[in-house]
């Protein structure tokens, strides 16, 4: 195996154990040397590929980013496609947030985010992609959207992708499947409206 190979291997399982300790610990509770026996490398070469933690939770958000906008690029398609309505749209998004099990660990970047400024930035450059995608949807459910509407559905959408993905501490009555189909149906019934 080349040594770029071994790296990225090496970044794969850091990466993998960071999320898995860092849900169940929290970021600051795990020490180098927990991370580094989990993933099984040394500390030298976590050292190597991350110049810190925080460097570590802005992978994790990266690649978190990367892999939901090729999911929201996919349903993207599937709309255009005729395959999903507007409302299976929005529905599959909602799941797709609900669904998300590392919720301990999003309120552990999320309250970073506060004190870091580079991993703010990180989740805000998330965002922005994300924004991309949502104005496009929204556009779908109302093509007259434009200006501080669309900017205002875009917040809304946005706030609810948040809300429902932190939504297990509020002790929700709904099951995910429900909470998404209804969250689905007022968010594009609202933006019809405007």
């Amino acid at each position: 195996m080349s040594a770029v190979q071994q790296e990225k291997n090496g970044r794969v399982r850091i990466l993998a154990a960071a999320r898995t300790l860092f849900d169940n610990h929290g970021f600051h509770q795990t020490a180098m040397a927990e991370l580094a026996v989990t993933a099984q490398v040394s500390v030298g070469q976590i050292y190597r590929l991350f110049r810190s933690k925080e460097d570590i939770i802005e992978a994790l958000v990266l690649d978190d980013a990367d892999q939901w906008c090729a999911e929201m690029e996919d349903v993207q398609a599937r709309l255009d496609s005729g395959e999903l309505t507007v409302e299976a749209t929005f529905k599959q998004l909602f799941i797709h947030t609900i669904d998300e099990k590392d919720e301990a660990l999003s309120f552990d970047i999320l309250a970073e985010s506060f004190r870091n400024p580079a991993v703010a930035d990180t989740i805000g450059a998330m965002c922005q992609r994300f924004r991309t995608y949502i104005r496009y949807f929204a556009c779908a459910a109302n093509d007259k959207l434009s200006g501080e509407a669309l900017d205002a559905a875009e917040e809304m959408i946005l706030a609810c992708l948040f809300g429902l993905g932190h939504r297990s501490i509020s002790r929700p009555r709904l099951p995910a499947s429900s909470a998404a189909h209804w969250t689905a149906q007022m968010i594009v019934t609202a933006l019809r409206k405007v």
